[in-house]
């Protein structure tokens, strides 16, 4: 295949070092060379005034369904990232057994936000092992996509409906250790779990991973030291509230039987809550002082969730009888919001401590109005709360429920973060610095028409270029790049080096974010989605085929399922 040079370009390797100004060659998949390359001949691409960078790496996705009716894991693939990790939280699509399909979607709908029409009409369901259904993505993909093997699956797979309800007993814990090395053997990254009280299944039962003890969990990550190229992932209720000695003590032990880095999602940093965030980072700080490995993710924006009092959301989450009375059949809500007591009481109940990161959610002022449904409401789309409330001489979480009564519970309401002064952006930039601290949480894939966490990496490049500018271009480039790939084990992505994979960005520094979040009606059964436009985004290049150009899909597939110990080095929870 003839070289493709692009030319003249502010390379930025991903390592952190400077930006050099030099050409770049590719060819097979591979850049081939770096420098002035004057005298070489190929297909010449002007690259003079863009970076060009490593493709990013997004570390928590939840694409495990969309890659098959969008193997180009959009909008990711528009903004910059040409390799992403899912399976995380315990959930996966595999190993599936027989009749467990309809269990599966209803618990994904439910737990990760995914329509069920579109899980129904949108994947296969036809495979079995872990090998096969990444034997079915394999060949067909629009980014690199690497799974890890979900505990719930497991458990499922191995006992039945007594997944939920009931520990396993001693011959079901060795099954599904040996279920879980076959599916490591064929590609899986490792093991991800879930014991946080924010996951329910399609029944509304704790998902079955909430059900292990801790021997069980240990035991299957004993089993991924095992293997080489593996990792740990895991959600619990600390990650949102802050962990408690004994979670502490169990993230320290998975890492330890593991011998490889824990992740965990999300840390979420708040001025009005400094100490969650110090327990939280200290955590880590614990575990490393016994020798374990455990890595907090982070998200270096803000992402917008909309929400509404008529479906589940996020504030199903706020302690107290937020989840009782948002959890009522219609007929049941509309009267007890109307009800003065009960507003008084889930005012009082989002203000308690154990809301944790939720707390963010209960700037009840600050919430804009998205679409509305009445003739009362009309005029009010794109207004504050606020504003609203102090026209009508109104409190204002009594006018977002007035507003909301008046949609019958349908209007769409889009919280203004309570974390965005400037004490909590300082406080980010110093936990960007904490060893044991990664950028990453988008959930892109995830919760579809609540959030778009797609576009973390444009929009914070446009932070540090024409925005805060808390870190310089080059350190944001090698936070998402080389960061999440050498935690992972990436072999051969994340930089641009000779010999490296030709995954790369190149992208208009005075241009480059992301655009307004819309919703788009292009799910299988027609259900919508909330998705974002690249600005500046000029090329990628996915194992050295552009994959996307001018900000929109090329239509090429030349991605590939990164497979554990074939794509991957192994890192043990010491380093490398």
């Amino acid at each position: 295949m003839a070289e493709i040079i692009l030319r003249g370009g502010s390379v930025v390797d991903g390592t952190g070092a400077p930006a050099v100004t030099a050409d770049v060659a590719i060819a097979d998949g591979i850049i081939t060379e770096m420098g002035d390359l004057g005298g070489r001949s190929g297909r010449d691409l002007d690259c003079g005034g863009l970076v060009v960078a490593p493709g990013f790496v997004d570390p928590h996705t939840h694409y495990d369904a969309q890659l098959f009716w969008d193997p180009h894991a959009s909008p990711s693939n528009l903004h910059g990232v040409t390799s992403v990790i899912a399976g995380n939280c315990g959930f996966t699509l595999a190993p599936l057994a027989p009749g467990d399909g309809d269990y599966l979607r209803r618990m994904m709908a439910k737990v990760e936000g995914m329509p069920l029409e579109a899980l129904e009409q949108g994947v296969s369901w036809e495979w079995e092992s872990f090998g096969d259904y990444l034997d079915r993505l394999d060949g067909g993909l629009g980014v690199n996509a690497g799974f890890l093997v979900g505990h719930c699956a497991l458990r499922r797979t191995i006992m039945g409906e007594r997944a939920v309800g009931s520990e396993a007993s001693e011959d079901e814990v060795a099954e599904m250790v040996a279920l879980l090395g076959t599916s490591i053997e064929a590609g899986g990254l490792g093991f991800s779990t879930s014991l946080s009280y924010t996951h329910a299944d399609g029944d509304g039962q704790p998902v079955a991973s909430r059900w292990a003890a801790d021997s069980e969990v240990l035991a299957l990550c004993a089993e991924v030291a095992n293997h080489p190229g593996t990792t740990l992932e895991l959600v619990t209720d600390g990650c949102m509230k802050g962990f408690t000695d004994d979670e502490v003590e169990l993230m320290t032990a998975m890492s330890l039987a593991g011998d490889r880095p824990l992740n965990w999602n999300v840390l979420t940093v708040d001025s009005a809550d400094p100490e969650r965030y110090r327990q939280q980072l200290a955590a880590s700080d614990r575990a490393a002082a016994a020798g374990a490995r455990v890595v907090a993710l982070t998200m270096p924006v803000l992402v917008g969730m909309n929400m509404s009092l008529r479906t589940y959301c996020a504030l199903n989450m706020l302690p107290g009888c937020w989840g009782e009375v948002l959890g009522l059949p219609l007929a049941d809500r509309i009267p007890r919001l109307a009800d003065a007591e009960t507003r008084a009481q889930l005012v009082a109940d989002a203000a308690r401590p154990e809301a944790g990161a939720f707390s963010r959610l209960t700037g009840w002022h600050l919430y804009y109005i998205g679409s509305t449904f009445s003739a009362e409401n009309e005029g009010l789309h794109g207004r504050r709360i606020g504003d609203i409330a102090a026209e009508r001489g109104t409190d204002p979480f009594d006018t977002l429920v007035d507003i909301a009564l008046a949609d019958d519970l349908r209007t769409v309401l889009w919280p203004g973060p309570t974390d965005d002064d400037d004490e909590s952006w300082t406080m980010r930039q110093a936990a960007w610095d904490h060893p044991h601290v990664m950028l990453g949480g988008s959930d892109a894939g995830a919760h579809l028409d609540r959030m778009c966490g797609a576009p973390y990496t444009t929009g914070f490049l446009a932070d540090c270029l024409r925005g805060r500018r808390l870190v310089p271009l080059e350190r944001a480039v090698h936070m998402l790049t080389d960061v999440p790939a050498r935690l992972f084990g990436l072999r051969d992505r994340g930089r641009l080096a000779e010999g490296y994979a030709a995954d790369i960005v190149v992208f208009d520094p005075e241009t480059v974010g992301s655009g307004p979040v819309e919703l788009v009606a292009d799910l299988p059964g027609g259900s919508g989605r909330l998705s974002s436009d690249p600005i500046g985004v000029e090329r990628v290049f996915l194992n050295g085929v552009e994959a996307v150009l001018g900000g929109r899909a090329t239509g090429a597939l030349p991605g590939v399922v990164l497979r554990s110990g074939r794509h991957t080095d192994t890192v043990t929870a010491s380093g490398p």
